[in-house]
């Protein structure tokens, strides 16, 4: 399996925007139709919800769906709201050190399923760029306050009307300058399945917040997060996923006081931490690092190769990586032509693997 990874800016949705709902559509329209069964939901709830739970997010929305040409199923996915069930893996760790904190964490899934851009907008006057997901979401980010954000699933099948975490993740990058803010944010908007989600800001504060749909929110001070929340409660997608064993792992790494910022990357790109499953579903695609203090972004793979920007100057670059039982590797880097070049085939959503784990 092959992806190739790119980067992208743009600072009012246009043509960039265009590129990724292009290139992502086709793989996420397939997947919602084999999972849609009947609608439960249309584009007045998703407008309803939008106004009553992110009311800045409206005409945004809106506008995404111009510049995207979107028909009536695309509107609907691009608001995120009540979307069918999925989960993403993933570790993800908090450190502080001489530098400032450093967020950093693994993005665990079947690559072909993963949308591979670094995507850096301004489309509401606050830099934000972070990795896509879900074409207008992000899986992780940072924005120009110097507030960093990732997200793992949280282990539970609950699921109820709400929003998709990656729409969540920009929100709460587009709204908030500091981890206060994000919590309130957090708790604010209703997240449609339970998610763990690792906030820090420049001053060093962080959290890891637990979102649930059937649950009150809950806030720790944990600098790490792996796939469960109080304790495994999916016992087959724990085991599958190894998700106490990776927990136990970040926790013996961040109890050591002489723990440092590049030994601890090392570790996310070797077992436990990163897994080369990628056949069943649960292979790490990416290694995703922020610096909030510093601005700077880098994506790493397990051969070592990486690519680093700064928040305020992502220009396009492109790296063409292979997936295989021995891990990650880069192929091929090159600078970018602006476009998003991968093809459809390697787009477009989560899935259930039908040979690990089944809702």
């Amino acid at each position: 399996m092959q992806l190739n990874f790119t980067s992208l800016a743009e600072d009012k949705p246009s043509d960039a925007l265009a590129q990724v709902f292009n290139r992502g559509w086709p793989g996420w329209s397939r997947w919602l139709d084999k999972r849609r069964t009947a609608r439960t939901t249309d584009l007045r709830d998703a407008r309803l919800a939008l106004r009553r739970h992110m009311p800045e997010f409206e005409a945004l929305w809106d506008n995404w769906v111009d510049v995207c040409g979107a028909d009536d199923d695309a509107a609907l996915f691009l608001s995120f709201w009540s979307p069918p069930r999925y989960l993403v893996n993933c570790s993800q760790a908090v450190l502080i050190d001489a530098d400032g904190p450093f967020l950093i964490r693994n993005y665990d899934l079947d690559p072909q399923l993963n949308e591979s851009t670094l995507f850096s907008t301004a489309w509401r006057g606050r830099r934000v760029a972070g990795m896509v997901d879900g074409i207008v979401g992000l899986a992780d980010g940072m924005n120009d306050a110097g507030l960093a954000v990732s997200l793992t699933f949280g282990g539970r099948t609950v699921c109820a009307p709400g929003f998709g975490i990656p729409l969540i993740v920009r929100y709460v990058l587009e709204m908030c300058v500091d981890v206060q803010q994000a919590v309130e944010a957090l708790r604010a908007v209703p997240s449609h399945m339970s998610y763990n989600v690792t906030v820090v800001d420049a001053a060093g504060d962080f959290a890891t917040v637990y979102l649930a749909p059937d649950r009150p929110t809950i806030v720790t001070r944990t600098p790490y997060a792996t796939n469960h929340q109080i304790g495994v409660e999916w016992p087959r997608h724990g085991r599958f996923s190894n998700t106490q064993g990776r927990s136990d792992h970040l926790a013996t790494l961040l109890e050591d006081p002489g723990i440092s910022a590049p030994r601890l990357a090392a570790e996310f790109l070797t077992a436990p931490l990163a897994s080369t499953r990628y056949s069943r579903g649960f292979g790490t695609v990416y290694t995703a690092a922020y610096r909030p203090r510093a601005g700077s972004i880098s994506l790493s793979w397990m051969d070592g190769s990486a690519d680093a920007w700064q928040l305020g100057a992502v220009e396009p670059r492109t790296r063409l990586v292979e997936f295989s039982s021995s891990g990650s590797r880069t192929l091929a880097t090159g600078p970018g032509r602006g476009e998003v070049s991968a093809p459809d085939s390697q787009a477009g959503g989560y899935g259930w693997p039908p040979d690990a784990v089944a809702v």
